[in-house]
């Protein structure tokens, strides 16, 4: 059961390293991070929550619901119109 319905309980990347979805670029070893995190959010049940979550909350660093900073800057911009799906 999940306390007050925190859905992080289910997310996919609950034992994985919290580093892997903080790389420190956008190139080289850091965009093969970037692609590792990426693949977890891809199997997460949650992943929809997440990506709403960063996006409620301004998380500018990280990747969040299979998205990239920059990413979700332009969801941002376009006003969170087409969200991947979970």
């Amino acid at each position: 059961m999940l306390i007050h319905d925190d859905w992080r309980q289910l997310a996919a990347c609950r034992d994985e390293d919290p580093e892997l979805f903080f790389p420190v670029s956008e190139i080289g070893p850091g965009a093969r991070q970037a692609d590792h995190a990426k693949a977890v959010c891809a199997i997460c049940p949650v992943r929809a929550r997440c990506l709403d979550h960063a996006l409620d909350n301004g998380l500018d660093h990280g990747i969040f619901g299979g998205t990239t900073e920059a990413e979700r800057r332009s969801l941002r911009r376009r006003g969170a119109v087409s969200r991947p799906a979970a």
